[in-house]
């Protein structure tokens, strides 16, 4: 098996390897892509965030990206944004509020904001305009893996700026009521309603009401839009539409959070990718965006994962994105060779992973497609992986990807 799947990499995927940069990932694509998604087949690697870091640097320089995007929170995400692009407070502040997962405390993640900082106080130095400015968007729900967060801060930023701004009359309630209707946050923040919808509040009579309200809400800002940007600016309304998106998506995942049907976790998880793709659509209007997050949320095809409740299947953000894109969306998966301190070593000869990591360079990236014609005949067997915290590529939908990074060690 081993010497068949060498053949073909010497016969039909010769010279393929290239090094990790952004001009062999763009020979890839068709055209620069409105969002190029950068998948991670494990979370917290510095390796990994220094690859991401690295090529985001060339894609700014050398193909006029101007925005990145994380799998973090995007509420929190506009504190590291307001720092990158205004100075806003101060790095560590913007590094400990700023993200969500913990992903603030990671070096690569400091490095990255550290970076952008600069860059744009160069710009402010050379009198560029705003639009040129780099950009930092967190695009996960306020999610963690056993909470969800209150709709508060969505729901009464979105009020607050309509209610500056427009007739009360208009208004579907006051931001009392929205405060009555709210309670103490931590009845929304209740770990244990993950696995048990009897401790959520999410079909409550409260939160129904709130979900009408949030809608309206959202109504009224897309209604008012022409007046809205003349009165305050585009940035203002857009950040209002993601408070709108956001208010909207807790509050539906709250929803689910009570339900007690099978397809409670399906539900659960299809909304939060909704959320992602949703931010994601909203970063595409404004201009070419890098995206970081685990390939599973990435990809085109269906997502699958096994919880305790059984398998569960649903439609990536990715998936979703590509649908409205096409090919304005392009989908570079990562896959490693080694994570030793996880216990991950030397792949099998026979999955995908050990036939790329007979190739000499210690990162590259790979034609999907090319190679997963290449393989057509061999059939890789699949990686097990002995951690839970690393996906293995999965040899069956390698052309699912425009390209593969592999980085042979995680030290």
């Amino acid at each position: 098996m081993a010497a068949d799947i060498a053949a073909h990499i010497a016969a039909d995927i010769k010279d393929a390897a290239h090094a990790v940069e952004a001009a062999a990932v763009m020979r890839l694509l068709p055209a620069r892509p409105r969002i190029l998604a950068l998948g991670e087949p494990t979370h917290g690697e510095e390796t990994l965030l220094e690859v991401r870091n690295e090529l985001f640097r060339q894609l700014v320089e050398q193909q006029g990206y101007r925005t990145i995007a994380i799998e973090s929170d995007c509420l929190k995400g506009l504190a590291v944004d307001d720092y990158v692009t205004s100075g806003t407070g101060t790095l560590d502040e913007a590094m400990e509020h700023g993200f969500s997962h913990g992903w603030g405390a990671f070096e690569g993640n400091r490095e990255l904001v550290r970076w952008m900082r600069a860059h744009n106080v160069r710009a402010d130095r050379d009198d560029r305009p705003a639009s040129e400015r780099l950009r930092f968007a967190g695009f996960d729900g306020p999610l963690e893996i056993t909470a969800a967060a209150s709709p508060r801060q969505a729901l009464t930023a979105l009020h607050g700026y309509l209610a500056a701004r427009v007739d009360a009359d208009l208004l579907p309630c006051t931001g009392e009521t929205l405060d009555r209707l709210l309670g103490a946050d931590d009845r929304w923040t209740d770990p244990a309603a993950m696995t048990d919808p009897a401790r959520s509040v999410g079909q409550s009579a409260d939160a129904a009401r709130l979900r009408l309200l949030a809608d309206d809400l959202a109504a009224l800002l897309d209604t008012q839009t022409p007046h809205l940007i003349t009165a305050t600016s585009r940035a203002e309304w857009d950040r209002a539409r993601l408070y709108g998106r956001t208010a909207t998506g807790l509050l539906r995942y709250h929803h689910w959070m009570a339900d007690l049907s099978p397809a409670r976790m399906t539900r659960l998880v299809s909304v939060r990718d909704q959320m992602m793709a949703h931010n994601l659509l909203a970063l595409a209007e404004r201009g070419p965006a890098l995206v970081h997050a685990n390939n599973g949320h990435l990809q085109r095809s269906r997502s699958a994962m096994r919880m305790w409740q059984g398998p569960v299947e649903w439609w990536s953000a990715g998936a979703l994105v590509h649908a409205h894109l096409g090919e304005e969306y392009a989908f570079v998966a990562t896959a490693l060779g080694t994570i030793r301190h996880q216990g991950v070593d030397t792949p099998p000869p026979d999955t995908v992973e050990g036939l790329l990591y007979t190739l000499p360079e210690d990162r590259y990236v790979i034609d999907a497609r090319r190679l997963a014609t290449a393989l057509d005949a061999t059939r890789p067997a699949p990686r097990e992986s002995p951690w839970f915290g690393y996906a293995p590529l999965d040899p069956a939908r390698l052309a699912d990807s425009d390209g593969i990074v592999f980085v042979k060690d995680v030290s």
